[in-house]
């Protein structure tokens, strides 16, 4: 038995959890956690509210309201979502709690001890209209390394680069746009991150074979450019305050202390356990394993700086840092601030957690950006989870209990290939799920109930019955016990219909309680209740009336309309060869192809890096979509769209399987 401490990143409490946040940071760790447990494994699963980030005294001056009352509204909100969606936190807190105040302290003290602190006075923004000193989020301006016009004091979302305020351009007040930022000077405690830089590396090169590639990748190339101390105070009034004379007007930095919430959720977990010191069974047990769930963005925080604070108190490092890369929303970027989202209070008053669940499960952005598209949500709804899991589940067990009301009973498979199937996508899927590859083990149930659906045509019970009822009976017992194990491997995806599957099939107790290898056994009787669906299909024209306005009808950019032989005459899909590979300057995921068409050279922006090396597109020919209009990623422009095929997490270029001249039509 392994003990695995599952941490999950904290959402600002400024506003409710959008579709992005499910997919990048919340599904995944519950899906890891539902499976640890089932394999009986001690799982310890901690998240919670960041109630001291800029983003909640912002929101809090909009609103006109104290940063505790809109941290504290929010903070109800997004827990009740967290809870219908099924995430199965052992304690979802926040950190304006004793608990996190009197960890938080420890660390800074004990940091302190060590050497690892020293009060340094710097130049910081200043608001002079405000009279008070600007935290990073309170200064926009344009971007040094992209030029865009909306970077943060802290980070441009545009490029991803971490900044600071002094390096903007044209930096102004969110407080008072036409005011002029002064710099002034003053005293603060800086957290001395630049000493860990050796110790990191270290720690980076040995046993992180099975981290992904983008995460340590990113990692190591903010540890060789070399680490900058960073300030762990602000002068604001709303946080945690620092016990130190001349500090009374200055709290924790956000970024400091809200990832100490893993540590004091731990902690204020074994309190309300009635037992203090079990959190120790994860935090000064050698051989529990952490994890760290979050969307890209974080990556430096969780690979970098908390385990520079975890080495500096000698606390457990981390395992692994599986981050998803973005859920994108009609191609960009969700974001709370430009109210760009699908939000999951506005989702659960329609529609069924589950089916959520599974959605975002099986185009999870594990590898690159995924798009969420109401029109591929509904089909995949309807075509794979219904038309094939559902429809199994249900065909099997409904009809067995019409023709078999009494009971069913055999003591042996009739299709061993069957059962042979399912031991080995129970090995697939174990493998995939302890790797954190959450989308290829859903692959691999899916392909199991497909298997079944196609040996079932095939066997055809309906026609058995009519003609050799004890035949058809041990052949349902077979289906029967293909469904229980079904309902076992799917039950981290989705364990409220596969609880119900396994009531349906009137097994005892919870699966929770049956294990992970219950998958394995085979019953031999079966006294079913009678089922009904475990989902309910989708109407596509009833989902767009509500998530789209009437003004917007006759615009829906996020939904692909069937198109005509004229439509497809519209693309303008070249041969090309690539005559230059270089990397993009702002982003670690894009390559900058300059692709000939038999004349001058196109500049191709394409999400390949990662997936092809460079030498391996050099000299490519390939097929471009060459007749759209020029676009910018990270601050560089594409001139055309390469194509490529996907599936099962294979990305290939399609490429002519014959000379032919560049600039030659694809047609």
């Amino acid at each position: 038995m392994k003990n695995i401490l599952v941490c999950v990143a904290w959402p600002y409490a400024n506003g409710p959890l959008h579709l992005g946040h499910m997919a990048g940071c919340y599904l995944p760790p519950d899906i890891f956690a539902r499976y640890h447990r089932l394999k009986g494994n001690k799982v310890l699963m901690v998240s919670g509210s960041d109630m001291h980030g800029t983003p909640i005294t912002v929101t809090a001056q909009q609103e006109g309201k104290t940063p505790e009352e809109v941290a504290m509204h929010y903070h109800a909100i997004n827990s009740k979502s967290i809870e219908e969606m099924g995430i199965s936190f052992d304690l979802f807190s926040h950190t304006h709690t004793k608990e996190h105040f009197e960890s938080a302290r420890w660390i800074l003290d004990t940091l302190d001890k060590a050497g690892y602190i020293e009060p340094r006075v710097s130049e910081e923004p200043y608001d002079p209209v405000a009279k008070q000193f600007l935290p990073d989020r309170y200064v926009e301006g344009i971007c040094p390394h992209c030029e865009y016009e909306s970077a943060r004091g802290d980070q441009c979302d545009n490029c991803g680069k971490t900044l600071d305020s002094k390096e903007l351009k044209n930096p102004r007040s969110k407080l008072n746009p036409d005011a002029e930022i002064e710099f002034r000077e003053t005293e603060h405690l800086f957290f001395k991150l630049s000493e860990f830089r050796d110790t990191l590396l270290e720690w980076l090169s040995s046993g992180k074979e099975h981290w992904r590639p983008s995460v340590i990748n990113f990692t190591r190339n903010w540890l060789q450019e070399g680490l900058i101390d960073r300030p762990i105070t602000r002068d604001l009034e709303w946080g945690i305050d620092i016990q130190r004379e001349g500090y009374e007007k200055k709290r924790m930095y956000v970024w400091f202390e809200a990832v100490m919430g893993y540590y004091s959720a731990s902690l204020h977990w074994a309190k309300n356990q009635g037992e203090p010191d079990l959190w120790k069974d994860w935090w000064e047990n050698d051989e529990a394993e952490h994890y760290y769930f979050m969307a890209k963005d974080n990556i430096p925080f969780h690979t970098i700086i908390w385990p520079a604070m975890l080495s500096g108190c000698g606390l457990h490092l981390p395992h692994d840092v599986p981050a998803n890369e973005y859920l994108l929303l009609d191609s960009t970027q969700f974001s709370k601030s430009r109210r760009h989202a699908v939000w999951i209070p506005d989702y659960l008053d329609r529609y069924d957690p589950e089916l959520l669940r599974y959605y975002l499960a099986s185009i999870m952005p594990e590898q690159k950006d995924a798009n969420f598209t109401w029109e591929d949500y509904v089909t995949r709804i309807n075509n794979e989870l219904i038309g094939n899991y559902g429809n199994l589940m249900h065909r099997v067990i409904s009809f067995a209990h019409k023709n078999f009301p009494e009971g069913l009973s055999s003591n042996e498979s009739t299709l061993p290939s069957l059962n042979d199937k399912v031991k080995e996508v129970h090995e697939r899927v174990q493998e995939a799920l302890e790797a954190c590859k959450f989308k290829r083990a859903l692959q691999a149930i899916m392909e199991l109930s497909q298997a079944g659906n196609i040996e079932l045509n095939e066997v055809a019970p309906w026609k058995q019955v009519k003609e050799d009822r004890d035949a058809c009976e041990a052949t349902l017992v077979t289906f029967l016990n293909l469904c229980r194990s079904l309902s076992v491997l799917m039950t981290p995806f989705l364990p409220k219909s596969s609880q119900k599957a396994w009531e349906y099939l009137n097994q005892e107790g919870k699966i929770d309680d049956a294990g992970w290898n219950s998958a394995l056994e085979f019953k031999a009787e079966f006294k079913l209740q009678q089922p009904l669906p475990l989902f309910s299909k989708l109407n596509m024209e009833e989902i767009l009336e509500k998530e789209m306005p009437p003004e917007e009808e006759n615009e829906l950019a996020n939904v692909k309309p069937e198109i005509t032989f004229d439509d497809f005459k519209k693309l303008d899909i070249r041969i090309g060869t690539v005559e230059k590979v270089q990397a993009h300057p702002n982003a670690d995921k894009l390559w900058l192809l300059d692709v000939n068409f038999g004349g001058p050279t196109r500049r191709i922006v394409t999400g390949l890096r990662g997936i092809y090396e460079s030498e391996d597109l050099l000299g490519k020919r390939i097929a471009v979509l060459v007749n759209l209009a020029p676009a910018k990623f990270r601050g560089e422009e594409s001139n055309g769209m390469l194509l490529a095929a996907e599936g099962n997490d294979v990305v290939s270029l399609l490429q002519p399987d014959k000379e032919i001249e560049d600039g030659s039509e694809v047609h």
